[in-house]
């Protein structure tokens, strides 16, 4: 394995080539701070959510699209980000409607997996280590998300938090309600059903240092999976990944 930082992996000095993982986590999971650890060993993050709150700023097609759907309503209208989106006024939108999130889904993500293929593309040929972070991975009813190409995967990382571990961070963190928090769960997909799709578990119900220790072995297992190298080439083959 190469060292922390080096963003590599390696079999007796050589390279093995480009790696993909999935990493998911529900909400109060702690899926920023793993992705902060794995991005210190030098692995390259590719994070859906700031992928789409920079679609989402002001004049972007996202964000225009979002607005012509909705409305002014969503739209920010006083203080230094009069104009930005209203992000709280979408989440009261469409985590109470199953149709409405559908329509912000369709609108999002195939601009995302635009822009996360623009990236892969720029890494093509080289040995990084890339995780795709991806909250929403996993759907309600345990579907993994069809926008996203993971055939090619290495392997899909779930980071485990308890509920109540989750809503207390979350109401520490960001001020919210324990009833808001419980409804934002309630709308994504179950322990269980992340768990069920994993090829490996991160445990976070510790504190930081056995989050790190926990990313040390996730690093450790990550270092066994084969890479592009090693995969057989299929290019001849149609591909099976869906547009949107």
């Amino acid at each position: 394995m190469g060292s922390p930082g080096s963003g590599k992996f390696s079999t007796a000095g050589q390279d093995v080539g480009m790696q993909e993982f999935g990493l998911t986590g529900g909400i109060g999971s702690g899926k920023s701070t793993v992705s902060g650890l794995f991005a210190d060993r030098g692995a390259v993050i590719i994070d859906a959510d700031a992928i789409v709150r920079d679609l989402q700023r002001s004049g972007e097609l996202v964000f225009e699209a979002m607005v012509e759907r909705w409305g002014q309503t969503i739209v920010q209208q006083d203080g230094d980000a009069a104009g930005e989106l209203d992000r709280a006024a979408v989440a009261n939108i469409v985590f109470n409607d199953d149709d409405e999130l559908a329509a912000l889904n369709a609108i999002v993500h195939p601009v995302v997996a635009e822009e996360t293929q623009r990236r892969l593309d720029e890494l093509a040929g080289s040995d990084a280590v890339v995780i795709h972070d991806i909250p929403l991975l996993v759907w309600p009813g345990g579907e993994i998300l069809t926008s996203r190409d993971h055939s090619e995967w290495s392997g899909i990382i779930v980071i485990d938090t308890p509920e109540e571990t989750a809503i207390a961070r979350v109401m520490a963190s960001r001020g919210m309600e324990r009833d808001d928090i419980v409804a934002r769960m309630e709308a994504q997909a179950t322990r269980d059903e992340r768990r069920a799709v994993a090829d490996f578990v991160i445990d976070n119900s510790g504190d930081v240092i056995d989050l790190e220790a926990e990313v040390d072995r996730c690093w450790a297992w990550m270092a066994d999976k084969p890479s592009d190298a090693d995969k057989p080439s299929n290019a001849d083959e149609p591909s099976d990944a869906e547009d949107s």
